[in-house]
């Protein structure tokens, strides 16, 4: 892609002066679970895995996000049903991610610190699934696809963070259910379901498939984390397969009140450093930025923010710029990271192709700025309401501009002033 050098588009936009910055530390008290890795194994006896024979193998589902310590849970969890004589073998649960390849997805569990010789179990990592039935949801039919690696074990529970899902509400968002239906449905599940889901409902056909995998595969469970606002680990939870439905709402409440928002909802421009597939399923967490992008499902009605502007990607995500269509603005430094042949994959499967659109191009942090504040109409720096942060995931210290300090809540401390300055077109703060 061919994008416009700084001097054939310098002259279209005048120069704008930013507001200054307070540099805040935003910290709102939460729980933090002290013994992780012994309260994850303790937890294991909420499952039945009393039924299985000694040396039975037990597929461990694991996602492709970055939970908090995700790699010590998975070891424990690991170490857990080892100690309890059985015989763990890890499947990659994340569908399309990592290009929809046995490899790719050995790469993104390896991205977040699960590996074989970490967790001490082998991945199997192959992208097969099984067709185990046809549902009807709502006038359409839909086939249930589960991972033959998983299907293969004796038994198969499933490991992952529930929270507020980056495309719905509902009594049941991301958490086991999801894992279980999309995640080991690979490629071929994860396609099926957004399909319907898009056109009947997320829960409405959440429900359906997940009474299918229960009836027609050994799942036993699974272990359920909840994060604080610091992305910590504040609750561990072994819940069997039978009480998925019913558990699971209780717990989205207690993370929808421990997830991370901003401190104040309402801006002219959110700046974000880096969006990817570790910090949200969507890239950067739309309910932090207020933006689904999914047909049929309308926008959430907070936070309200007229402008985003997105940086780059971050190295883990492997070029999977799922999310960049989320924003109003990128720059040519986040072009040149993308693959779009990885976020394809992702967004051809999920069906949300809003979120692989690619926004206005910017040669540089300078001119990008430049085009937000002109773009925002009236643009005045000392009423002008920006936010600037690392990722939708890290909010515990973020800059806002000045005229934001007195609407921080108590939560929020300053820790100084500052401005920003451009070295080459390139944004970074100096002290004011």
């Amino acid at each position: 892609m061919d994008i416009p050098d700084r001097s054939e588009v310098d002259d279209l936009i005048d120069p704008r002066p930013l507001p200054t910055f307070a540099r805040v530390r935003y910290d709102p008290p939460a729980e933090t679970v002290t013994n992780l890795e012994a309260t994850a194994q303790a937890e294991l006896d909420a499952l039945p895995l009393g039924a299985l024979d000694e040396g039975a193998t037990v597929a461990v589902g694991v996602g492709s996000r970055g939970i908090h310590r995700i790699d010590d849970v998975t070891a424990a969890v690991v170490d857990g049903l080892t100690e309890r004589g059985l015989d763990p073998v890890l499947v990659p649960a994340m569908g399309s991610h990592g290009g929809a390849t046995a490899a790719g997805q050995r790469e993104v569990l390896a991205s977040v610190g699960i590996t074989e010789e970490r967790v001490g179990a082998p991945i199997d990592a192959r992208m097969d699934t099984e067709r185990l039935a046809t549902v009807t949801v709502g006038d359409t039919e839909m086939p249930v696809h589960v991972s033959t690696a998983a299907i293969a074990a004796d038994a198969v529970i499933v490991v992952n963070r529930v929270k507020a899902h980056t495309n719905f509400t509902g009594p049941v968002e991301s958490g086991l259910t999801k894992m279980t239906v999309v995640g080991l449905g690979k490629q071929r599940g994860a396609k099926t379901f957004h399909s319907t889901a898009i056109e009947e409902g997320y829960v409405e056909t959440l429900t359906p498939a997940l009474d299918v995998i229960r009836s027609e595969t050994p799942l036993l469970g699974g272990i359920v984390l909840v994060e604080n606002f610091h992305e910590e680990i504040a609750h561990v939870e072994g819940v069997p397969a039978d009480s998925f439905l019913d558990r699971e709402p209780a717990l989205l409440d207690r993370a929808d009140e421990e997830m991370a928002t901003l401190p104040v909802p309402d801006l002219d421009l959110l700046v974000v450093d880096e969006l990817g597939k570790e910090i949200s399923g969507a890239g950067m967490d739309t309910n932090v930025i207020g933006r689904y992008r999914v047909l049929n499902a309308p926008d959430p009605e907070t936070p309200d923010i007229d402008l985003v502007y997105a940086r780059g990607l971050t190295e883990a995500t492997k070029g999977n710029g799922t999310g960049i269509g989320l924003a109003d603005l990128t720059r040519e430094r986040a072009v040149e990271q993308l693959d779009l042949g990885t976020t394809y994959a992702n967004v051809l499967t999920s069906g949300s192709l809003a979120k692989a659109k690619l926004p206005v191009v910017a040669p540089d942090d300078e001119f990008a700025l430049r085009t937000a504040l002109a773009a925002l109409g009236g643009y005045d720096p000392e009423t002008a309401r920006i936010a600037w942060i690392r990722n939708t995931e890290d909010l515990g210290e973020l800059r806002v501009s000045a005229p934001l300090v007195e609407e921080l809540p108590a939560d929020a401390t300053v820790l100084d002033r500052e401005r920003v300055v451009f070295e080459d077109g390139t944004a970074s703060f100096a002290p004011e």
